[in-house]
């Protein structure tokens, strides 16, 4: 079965417009075409996109997840270099958890300040 780059949008939540950049990047290399050019997605292919937007979100490069995408069409014999990439982008994805966390502390405590006073200020360190 194949799908249509409107019903992949649909499904995946994200535009067409989203979806044909990520093409012209080459980060569907194995997306098939019809006689007239229009994009014919697979199940694979959107498999391939769901982990693009996941890398994506999740603060990846676009020439990052190129280089990860080019490495697995190459195969097992790159498996270890792509599992390197997921594990320096894990740990880039963890240190990103810690500063939303203090980030989130912050809101939080200024949320709870202005409660107390009903009021919003922001301290001043003179």
């Amino acid at each position: 079965m194949s799908y249509t780059i409107r019903q992949v949008a649909e499904k995946e939540g994200i535009t067409t417009h989203t979806i044909r950049y990520y093409d012209r990047e080459g980060l569907l290399p194995l997306l098939e075409r019809t006689d007239s050019g229009i994009r014919k997605f697979s199940e694979e292919d959107i498999h391939w996109l769901e982990l693009i937007c996941c890398l994506k979100n999740s603060g990846m490069p676009i020439h990052r997840i190129k280089e990860f995408m080019n490495l697995c069409l190459q195969g097992e014999a790159t498996c270890e270099e792509r599992k390197q990439i997921l594990v320096e982008h894990k740990q880039a994805i963890l240190k990103q958890m810690e500063v939303l966390k203090t980030s989130l502390n912050t809101v939080n405590y200024k949320i709870d300040h202005y409660r107390e006073i009903g009021i919003f200020h922001i301290d001043r360190k003179d």
